[in-house]
C-alpha cells in the first residue's frame, strides 16, 4: 500500500487549472515553479504558493513519466 501526501482540494484545482491553461511553462523544477507562480497567479500567502508549486512538480513528473 502506498501513503500518499494530504493535498487540499484547493491546492490541487489551481494546480491542474494552471497546468492546463499554460502548458508548457511549468518544470519539474520547485524554485522555477515558485516564480512562475507570483507571474502566473495571485497566491497570497508563501505557504500556499510553496504547496502550490510542490504539486505542480508532482503533476509534471506524472506528465513526463506517461509520455515515455
Amino acid at each position: 500500500m502506498k501513503v500518499g501526501k494530504v493535498r487540499t482540494l484547493l491546492i490541487k484545482k489551481v494546480s491542474k487549472e494552471l497546468i492546463s491553461k499554460y502548458p508548457n511553462v511549468f518544470t519539474t523544477d520547485f524554485e522555477r515553479n515558485k516564480i512562475l507562480l507570483d507571474k502566473y497567479s495571485k497566491v497570497d500567502s508563501k505557504h500556499l504558493r510553496n504547496r502550490i508549486s510542490g504539486y505542480i512538480v508532482n503533476l509534471m513528473k506524472i506528465k513526463i513519466r506517461e509520455q515515455s
